[in-house]
């Protein structure tokens, strides 16, 4: 069996450790969004739910699926998921300000504003209340309903703290709290490899966005951990390879 690793061009670049770590553990091509070919699995890096429908619809195995992958990729849809699940969010559709406007679909810190003043509500975007912490979130990764890791991310100059920003970033060990948030977030979703962001606000972890196609920089910079042949033995696993 062979399967297809899906990336946009620009990410295939940007990504090209990744990509590498892919191809050496499994059989498979990479390939933009555009391919529609034959493929025994597929492995989606492109934050488009679409790609995966697509193959899914041919009884392909997607990795992540793409309810998943829709879930996670449109904010507003997904913190209206976990609100309605009981989980911890900062109140979204938010009038007053300082406010933080985030884009539906953004990654990486991108497209995600803080506001001192009042504007109408653009379409795309969600406005959504800061939290106490400014400039603090956990990242967890989680592989097959595990937790592998969790690594705290801080920025002193930027309400922001995503590493690629220029954040500082440390192995970090949960307390009970976060555990317990986490393992709800992983029940609620069915994923096979993905982002967990939790940020703080009185003292408490809070949700606040699954990363799809969560990149593995800080795991590999940070431990010892080879979390690309994690998952590729894992797709072994779950593709019947």
């Amino acid at each position: 069996m062979s399967g297809i690793l899906v990336y946009t061009k620009e990410e295939a670049v940007r990504n090209a450790f990744a990509v590498r770590k892919f191809t050496e553990n499994l059989d498979v091509i990479l390939v933009d969004e555009n391919y529609d070919g034959n493929a025994d699995f597929v492995i989606n890096r492109t934050n488009d739910y679409r790609v995966g429908e697509r193959f899914e619809k041919r009884g392909v195995r997607v990795f992540n699926s793409s309810s998943l992958s829709r879930l996670a990729n449109d904010k507003q849809l997904c913190y209206e998921f976990m609100e309605r699940h009981g989980v911890p969010i900062m109140p979204v559709n938010y009038e007053e300000v300082p406010a933080v406007k985030k884009s539906v679909d953004g990654h990486g810190g991108k497209e995600v504003f803080w506001l001192n003043e009042k504007e109408p509500f653009e379409k795309g975007f969600v406005y959504q209340k800061p939290c106490d912490t400014l400039g603090k979130d956990l990242r967890v990764w989680v592989l097959g309903g595990k937790i592998v890791c969790s690594i705290l991310r801080e920025s002193k100059t930027d309400f922001r703290s995503n590493f690629c920003l220029g954040g500082s970033a440390v192995l970090y060990e949960m307390n009970d709290e976060e555990k317990a948030l986490v393992q709800k977030i992983i029940s609620l979703v069915n994923a096979d490899y993905i982002g967990i962001d939790l940020i703080f606000n009185g003292g408490h972890p809070v949700f606040n966005e699954i990363e799809d196609t969560v990149g593995a920089r800080m795991v590999y910079s940070k431990t010892d951990i080879d979390i690309i042949k994690m998952y590729c033995d894992y797709i072994k696993k779950n593709a019947g390879l």
